[in-house]
């Protein structure tokens, strides 16, 4: 990736450095059932029992994992010279709640059974919404919110520390799988498989929390502002830190069809502004639960 290039496929977004993978390190305690296809720092699949879906009408199912309250350290340690600036300071993070996330990305025909429209530019019905800018994903929330008001609860977008959370499931490595690149196929879309398009949902390998493509397909929104040299690593909340005040770029999480797998590491983060949109940007459903 050049300067300031955050997407490939000739696409910018704001970015200061780029370079070689950054190393996500987070602390969480070492797995113990550690074995060749889950290696040290990599926890084994969750079971289904968590799961909730919202029927969309039509047989269309918005389908959600309960991820737990817990803690990890966000971001990418100070020492590693290959993680970017907005990676750091590696520091710990406590999720107070548990929440709801799309097992899978937003599909074209649960934003259609939404919104009545698909302003996707890959087309097909299991394919990840694309082209959607953060300000029309709140139109969609909306409308989502709206649809279930009886249902306690709210639709939103993940926080940053939410995302990098769930995205980790107790990992400790670059990807939620490892740190071995040569693995990363099984488990994403990105530049060197993709055919340079949007793949379906839930082809890959899912993370230890039963996520699918949380690496790679499209870039998912974040409800926070997105800072770059303003330090707010440096000073975030413990508890459940809600990003910079203000801002004018927002933040999306993931890697996407046309980025190199460092862009998709579960620390790496860019900027876009909300109104902006292209075919490798989509978004991933949050639902906080009511206060009892």
């Amino acid at each position: 990736m050049s300067p300031n290039k955050g997407i490939s496929n000739g696409f910018r977004v704001s970015r200061t450095l780029a370079g070689p993978a950054a190393k996500g390190a987070g602390q969480a305690p070492p797995n113990p059932k550690a074995t060749a296809e889950h290696p040290p720092g990599v926890v084994p699949p969750a079971s289904k029992k968590n799961e909730v879906a919202f029927d969309l009408g039509k047989d269309v199912k918005l389908e959600m994992v309960l991820i737990p309250a817990g803690e990890f350290k966000m971001g990418s340690l100070d020492s590693d010279q290959q993680a970017y600036p907005d990676e750091k300071p590696q520091h710990r993070v406590r999720i107070t709640k548990p929440f709801y996330l799309g097992k899978y990305l937003v599909t074209q025909e649960q934003w259609q059974a939404v919104m009545g429209g698909n302003p996707s530019q890959f087309k097909g019905l299991r394919k990840p919404v694309d082209s959607v800018s953060w300000d029309d994903c709140q139109k969609f929330l909306d409308k989502l919110n709206a649809k279930f008001a009886t249902r306690p609860g709210k639709f939103r977008l993940p926080s940053e520390a939410q995302w990098e959370y769930a995205c980790r499931a107790e990992s400790t490595t670059r990807h939620y799988f490892g740190d071995d690149w040569s693995k990363f196929g099984e488990y994403g879309w990105y530049r060197e498989n993709s055919r340079e398009r949007t793949r379906p949902v839930g082809q890959k390998k899912p993370n230890a929390w039963g996520l699918y493509d949380m690496h790679g397909n499209v870039w998912e929104w974040c409800a926070d502002w997105w800072d770059e040299r303003d330090g707010y690593y440096a000073h975030s909340p413990t508890d459940d830190p809600p990003g910079p005040a203000t801002g004018w770029r927002r933040a999306l999480r993931g890697g996407s069809w046309g980025d190199r797998t460092n862009y998709c590491r579960s620390a790496s983060r860019i900027g876009q502004n909300p109104m902006g949109f292209y075919n490798g940007l989509g978004l991933r459903v949050c639902r906080v639960l009511a206060d009892k």
